[in-house]
């Protein structure tokens, strides 16, 4: 009993490898696309997206078998209770990739020259790969140390804000597409904040403590 359950949860951390690939591929998308002005790129961000969706309705039923046909111990509980939580996390920053898609499609953006941007793509699909990789790995540390790296991704929304204010104050870009430019921006951040969550998640299926339960 105990090696089909091993098993199952095996194909949980193979299935979370997958749907965090996904989540990586459209970033990169996006990213590519932000900084060339390739409206294919954009599109196809898009689409990993709804396979991102699908993924996620897959690891939901994988884990509601664990839960149901197995009866699992307080740390194997922990694990599947966490995945739960990770994919929700994936699952969005899926949407953002996409969100970030679609303003580059519609509004015809092109930002080669703002770099930070770039940086910020960069950082974020690090911090979603690692949290994952942390996961999978049972790696505390490496969790802690994507949770620190949100510190970075802020840091560089910070400068590409700085950036857009500076650009509309000269004259040298307009009012409007720098609007774009910082939705942009606040979509990288925002899924920086969701790879912090997961790595939060992978720290509590470790310790059995959630850092909002300590801060609180």
């Amino acid at each position: 009993m105990r090696f089909r359950f091993d098993e199952q949860l095996d194909n949980l951390n193979q299935a979370l490898i997958q749907m965090g690939s996904l989540c990586e591929e459209a970033i990169e998308y996006s990213s590519e696309a932000l900084m060339s002005g390739n409206p294919e790129l954009a599109e196809k961000a898009i689409r990993v997206d709804e396979k991102i969706d699908r993924k996620e309705r897959e690891i939901e039923n994988l884990c509601m078998r664990l839960l149901l046909q197995q009866q699992p111990v307080a740390r194997d509980l922990r694990l599947i209770s966490a995945a739960l939580k990770m994919i929700t996390d994936m699952e969005r920053i899926g949407d953002q990739a996409s969100d970030i898609s679609e303003i580059i499609v519609i509004a015809n953006i092109h930002a080669d020259d703002t770099l930070y941007i770039g940086d910020m793509a960069k950082s974020t699909i690090k911090m979603v790969s690692e949290s994952i990789d942390a996961f999978v790995n049972r790696d505390l540390e490496l969790a802690v140390t994507v949770i620190g790296y949100d510190d970075v991704v802020d840091e560089l929304f910070s400068k590409v804000r700085y950036e857009l204010i500076k650009g509309i104050e000269n004259r040298e870009i307009n009012g409007e597409y720098a609007l774009d430019l910082l939705m942009i921006a606040k979509y990288f951040e925002r899924i920086g904040d969701h790879a912090t969550n997961i790595a939060e998640w992978v720290e509590f299926a470790i310790t059995g403590t959630h850092r909002g339960e300590r801060d609180s």
